[in-house]
């Protein structure tokens, strides 16, 4: 009886997780088209600036992110398992927009070592958990 509550629980809080990033990621491409359509219509050309094109670089990463996000759930709800895969993918793409959106000139270069240091090691274990899987998996059943 308990362990049926606590899969409906935890089923529920998925669902509305699912939910709630769902919304997020509507509100991210509002807002992504919202920035694109004022960056272009405020100035002579079509061109971007520098700081404009990395905001919307930005806003796409964060669209991606909250994609990836939807999907964990997902699978989570169906699998019942955390896909470390996913997670690091997701951690990846997450820096990586820290790194997009990062004013440089005003960052200390040891966080800069720091954040390289720490994009190197969720790489290395993205490869290694792709490696790991492509060895496991039969004919077929490869990624």
């Amino acid at each position: 009886m308990i362990d049926r509550l606590f899969h409906l629980f935890e089923r529920t809080l998925a669902g509305v997780l699912l939910l709630l990033i769902g919304v997020v990621a509507a509100l991210a491409v509002v807002e992504l088209c919202a920035i694109i359509y004022h960056d272009l219509t405020n100035q002579e050309g079509l061109l971007l600036d520098l700081h404009e094109l990395f905001e919307v670089f930005g806003m796409f990463l964060i669209v991606l992110i909250a994609i990836e996000f939807m999907s964990s759930i997902y699978m989570y709800m169906k699998d019942k398992s955390v896909h470390v895969e996913m997670m690091l993918a997701i951690a990846i793409t997450a820096l990586t927009r820290k790194v997009v959106v990062l004013e440089s000139s005003s960052v200390d270069p040891l966080y800069l070592l720091g954040l390289a240091a720490l994009l190197g090691i969720l790489i290395g274990g993205y490869y290694l958990v792709r490696r790991q899987d492509a060895k496991g998996a039969g004919p077929g059943e490869g990624h």
